[in-house]
């Protein structure tokens, strides 16, 4: 489901390009062949990348986009791990992998990461660099175009490979990026009236709405819906005042109870948090994994897993109201961890259950590979708002408005 062209620049987030390889194979060299500008140091020694080094760049005409320059994948020595994890980890983000060969061409150790970032479903395309002093051998070629990996032959020497190069880039852009993904837009007509709930409690950020509200509230006014927003307090006001009943009433998963006893079954309800896990995941593995909450057992451990970081207060949502959500619903002693920002735990198998905010501050690419990541390790994976709507009862109310006619939500 999109609403744009091509050339529409992607709303709230940019396309991750991340170059990566083996220390001195040319990355630094050619991030600054894509941007034209000396953006990275060169040198001949290796391992001059250590932090990732990131710059805006224009890619047409798909819109904005973040090359991504990362640290060498063999690189040596305690410091080198760190640096191998933190170059995983903007992989882990990418939306293409940018993987840089050097004169030598592909060895085994070239091959298992080229695998393993295919296992992610990550577009991948393979650039030999350093043409101009040996060209890629044959048999690698063939070994790449067996596995259906794009590759491309250049030398950043050559000003005449940019061009191919970026229309390279833009063939392996995801679907995702040539279109605006829906939220709510597909629930109501054009002229039709939208409701928004947002609870103002001292975790609130003074002054100004979250994402999730803002973005539902500029997708109606793209889309000739009329919004309006108020507080659960003046929920049955703001209903009352309607000449008709709205076309969807959309809260904030903190009040669904409270708003779900006021808004008429006939009205179709739903969440921020439910309209993000299915933009920006897949909401029927996130509605099975909120079933896990009932098969949760004395010292299971449960991650919740933000996206974004902040000053806690003391009516947290990730760190107190849903674990104390889950703790009242299942009546165990579980064990709870929280990671932030685009820290993702490798050894997911120590968890029963994940349960993910709505992710607006991650790309879509970096949460679908996340609930991949689960399914992989044998991991359930939820959302903050499907828990607390299973909690509050309402669980099945708040996804079907967002599910096809015939889903099973179960």
């Amino acid at each position: 489901m999109c609403n744009s062209a091509l050339n529409a620049a992607p709303r709230g987030v940019k396309l991750h390009i991340v170059l990566c390889g083996r220390r001195n194979a040319g990355k630094s060299s050619l991030l600054n062949y894509l941007s034209n500008q000396q953006s990275a140091i060169v040198s001949e020694t290796k391992g001059t990348t250590t932090d990732a080094v990131r710059k805006p760049f224009e890619l047409h005409p798909v819109g904005p986009a973040t090359l991504i320059d990362t640290a060498g994948l063999d690189d040596t020595g305690a410091l080198g791990l760190q640096r191998i994890a933190a170059s995983r980890r903007a992989l882990q983000q990418a939306d293409i992998a940018v993987y840089v060969l050097d004169e030598q061409g592909l060895d085994e150790f070239d091959r298992d990461w080229l695998l393993l970032l295919q296992s992610w479903q990550l577009p991948i395309l393979v650039v030999a660099n350093k043409q101009d002093l040996a060209p890629l051998p044959a048999e690698h070629q063939r070994w790449l175009k067996g596995q259906g990996i794009k590759f491309l032959c250049l030398s950043t020497q050559e000003a005449k490979h940019r061009e191919d190069l970026v229309e390279q880039l833009v063939q392996l852009v995801p679907a995702d990026f040539r279109c605006d993904p829906v939220l709510a837009a597909d629930c109501y007509r054009i002229g039709e009236q939208l409701l928004l709930v947002a609870p103002i409690d001292s975790a609130a950020p003074k002054g100004r709405l979250i994402l999730p509200q803002v973005q539902v509230l500029r997708e109606a006014l793209d889309n000739g819906a009329i919004a309006s927003i108020c507080r659960e307090s003046e929920l049955a006001t703001a209903l009352a005042a309607m000449p008709t009943p709205p076309a969807l009433v959309v809260t904030d998963a903190q009040a669904v109870r409270q708003v779900a006893a006021q808004v008429p079954d006939s009205i179709p309800l739903t969440t921020f948090s439910t309209l993000f896990a299915r933009a920006k995941g897949d909401l029927p593995a996130q509605l099975q994994g909120a079933e896990m909450l009932e098969r949760l057992e004395d010292g299971d451990r449960v991650l919740i897993a933000e996206a974004c970081s902040h000053e806690v207060q003391d009516e947290d949502i990730g760190r107190v109201k849903i674990p104390a959500a889950i703790g009242k619903l299942t009546g165990k002693q579980l064990e709870f961890s929280v990671c932030a920002g685009h820290d993702f735990p490798a050894d997911l198998e120590r968890y029963k259950l994940v349960v993910h905010c709505g992710a607006c501050m991650l790309g879509r690419a970096e949460m679908q590979r996340r609930i991949l990541e689960c399914r992989r390790r044998g991991v359930a994976i939820t959302n903050y708002g499907l828990v607390l709507a299973k909690a509050s009862g309402v669980l099945e109310r708040v996804s079907s408005p967002l599910l096809p006619v015939d889903a099973d939500a179960n």
